[in-house]
């Protein structure tokens, strides 16, 4: 039935548009100022502040759940962002066997491998059948989350040994970037985000360097510099100086996101290292959020791998309802879209999000290994979707195509050209957006953006 409607052309309501004014030099000191009020009205802070610790939501098993640093309060934008991660604490689940269980279709380093052609596919993808792990990578991949993750070292080592994925203390490096431990998120929702980054972005790409950035807080005041310290892991490596005009290339995934607010052009700045290739979570709602809607990064939205209900063979990979996208309300168009006449007759004088797609819908999620509390109780395995699982399992994805661009804008440019070095997989059913408003069709849509990625055969 989507299929007919590929061709639909979509008209958005912009209310309220305004152009986007510049911040003043001291950008991190207004960043201080708008938190320290939000946090006057909502008892939280920024600079190591923990978040409030609301009573416990049901988490019973089978259930997906959308935790609580995962949602947006009013308010928000501008201020502080939060996570994309939805989970299902899986009903087998017991210390005396590990994922994957015979009969479910939850998702595996060597599923989604396949499925992205990171290694020679088979047919189905199969979860319970397809061993074949990454063994690529190489470089430098930066996740940047908000607040400390104890067990990040020890669950990516478990994690590892049970998908069979190499995996060297060495290359594995956690980062303060206030220079000293963040507070613990006592919701253990952070902990999970972090869990979920590192462990998919890894998955992909297992020989790359693996650097966690910690920021103190989700307040944009604390992620924003901490984009800044991952930029700089990239750029001069391990070293305290690049010497001049040498830089080194790389990824940086961030799953985190928040609404759209007037001054974000001024910000774009952020995300212009040369070398670096910053991809962001569309986020799992309807609509744009930041840091995605940036024309520097890479906006990676949602996918869902429909598969058969009896067998687990994949079907085919369809647009995830939930994941976020659209038109941006302050960002303009870019050239590497408004080059594209099917796109700009979508979008008009503004940026269209996202830009690629991967696996986000938690029913059928991925495998994670956390053990850090959730609410008090602790949970080895989980199943967890989300944008938050697409982005850096694109990040991992593009690190192990062995392609390394020269920017984020020269990424897109190559995404967007005809003859990309990576290769895409067009998302042709499916709708999304607010009231399933938004369909995917041939080509760039605002479900998916232009599909989803594949870097061996079939280009």
């Amino acid at each position: 039935m989507f299929d007919s409607l590929s061709s639909t052309k979509c008209e958005f309501t912009r209310r309220g548009k305004r152009s986007a004014a510049g911040f003043t030099a001291a950008l991190t000191a207004a960043f201080l100022l708008l938190a320290a009020g939000s946090a006057m009205a909502q008892g939280a802070g920024p600079g190591g502040a923990s978040p409030r610790l609301e009573r416990r939501p049901e988490a019973r098993p089978g259930t997906v759940v959308i935790p609580q640093v995962s949602r947006m309060s009013p308010g928000d934008a501008g201020i502080r962002s939060h996570a994309n991660v939805r989970f299902i604490l899986p009903e087998l689940a017991s210390p005396s066997e590990a994922p994957p269980f015979s009969g479910y279709g939850y998702e595996t380093p060597a599923s989604l491998a396949c499925l992205y052609h990171v290694v020679t596919p088979i047919a189905g993808c199969n979860p319970n059948d397809t061993t074949n792990t990454p063994s690529g990578g190489s470089r430098t991949i930066v996740i940047v989350d908000a607040y400390d993750d104890p067990n990040a070292a020890a669950d990516l080592a478990a994690f590892s040994a049970q998908f069979g994925l190499s995996f060297s203390p060495k290359k594995f490096h956690v980062v303060y970037a206030g220079g000293s431990a963040p507070p613990v998120d006592p919701t253990g929702g952070w902990e999970l985000e972090e869990s979920l980054d590192i462990e998919y972005a890894h998955a992909m790409a297992p020989d790359a360097n693996l650097y966690l950035v910690e920021a103190n807080s989700n307040y944009d005041s604390d992620l924003y510099p901490a984009v800044q310290v991952a930029s700089n892991l990239i750029a001069c490596g391990q070293t305290t100086a690049c010497p001049p005009g040498s830089h080194g290339r790389g990824e940086v995934s961030m799953s985190w996101s928040g609404g759209e607010f007037p001054q974000e052009v001024s910000l774009d700045s952020y995300f212009a290292t040369p070398g670096v290739v910053y991809f962001a979570a569309s986020g799992d709602s309807a609509g744009v959020g930041y840091p995605c809607a940036s024309p520097n990064v890479v906006c990676v939205g949602g996918t869902s791998a429909a598969r058969n209900e009896y067998t687990g063979d994949l079907i085919r990979e369809i647009a995830w309802s939930d994941a976020g996208g659209g038109v941006s309300y302050y960002e303009p168009i870019p050239g590497y879209q408004s080059s594209n006449p099917a796109i700009v007759s979508l979008v008009g004088a503004y940026r269209g999000v996202p830009d690629i797609s991967a696996d986000s819908n938690p029913s059928n999620g991925a495998w994670v290994v956390d053990t850090n509390p959730y609410f008090g109780s602790v949970y080895t395995w989980w199943v967890v979707g989300g944008t938050s699982l697409a982005t850096p399992l694109v990040a991992g994805v593009v690190n192990a195509s062995g392609h390394f661009a020269s920017s984020s804008a020269a990424e897109l440019s190559s995404l967007y050209s005809a003859s990309g070095r990576l290769g895409v997989n067009d998302i042709t059913y499916g709708a999304c957006g607010y009231y399933s408003g938004s369909f995917s069709g041939a080509g760039w849509d605002l479900c998916t953006g232009l599909g989803s990625p594949k870097i061996l055969s079939e280009r």
